[in-house]
């Protein structure tokens, strides 16, 4: 008696993982052709620059809305005709893409420019203390190629004060 009871529960466990099988969500794939005619596949949507006759598949829950889309859009050019005007469709998911991608460069744009500032900055300080240090009429030194200590004289001292001078122009603001 034992045999039929293990029997109805394998069965019903096939049972069961035949239906959730059936029921798994499918991957979002995107199918599509750029304009040089090669084929792409992604999971991502295609760029905005193809056009929605090359787009070759989508994924199933973007079938159904493009299905929407497309009998929306028979409707709404024949109530366009009539009125003048055309409408224009666009995909949710896609424009909140979009605007984190805007989002985040604009966002990286800030940083770089905040870096650039600091780096400003920290140039016109050092221009400046340069500068002082050059019309104080201090000795200088510098290091040549060679490893070897050089007193600046007074061309190369101007020349310095010269080159501080156009860092401080350039970088303080």
């Amino acid at each position: 008696m034992r045999k039929p009871t293990t029997l109805v529960v394998l069965l019903a466990t096939f049972m069961a993982l035949a239906a959730s099988a059936q029921t798994a969500p499918q991957p979002s794939v995107w199918k599509w052709r750029d304009t040089a005619g090669r084929v792409h596949v992604s999971d991502l949507p295609p760029p905005l620059s193809v056009l929605a006759k090359d787009i070759l598949d989508r994924p199933p829950l973007q079938r159904k809305v493009a299905a929407a889309q497309t009998a929306s859009a028979s409707s709404a050019s024949a109530a366009s005709a009539a009125v003048g005007t055309t409408g224009s469709r666009s995909d949710p998911e896609l424009d909140a893409r979009r605007k984190r991608a805007a989002d985040e460069q604009t966002a990286q744009a800030r940083q770089q420019q905040d870096r650039d500032l600091a780096l400003r900055a920290e140039n016109c300080a050092r221009a400046k203390g340069a500068l002082a240090g050059l019309a104080d009429g201090q000795r200088m030194t510098r290091t040549n190629v060679k490893g070897e200590r050089e007193v600046l004289d007074d061309k190369e001292r101007a020349d310095e004060m010269q080159r501080a001078r156009a860092v401080i122009t350039s970088d303080c603001r």
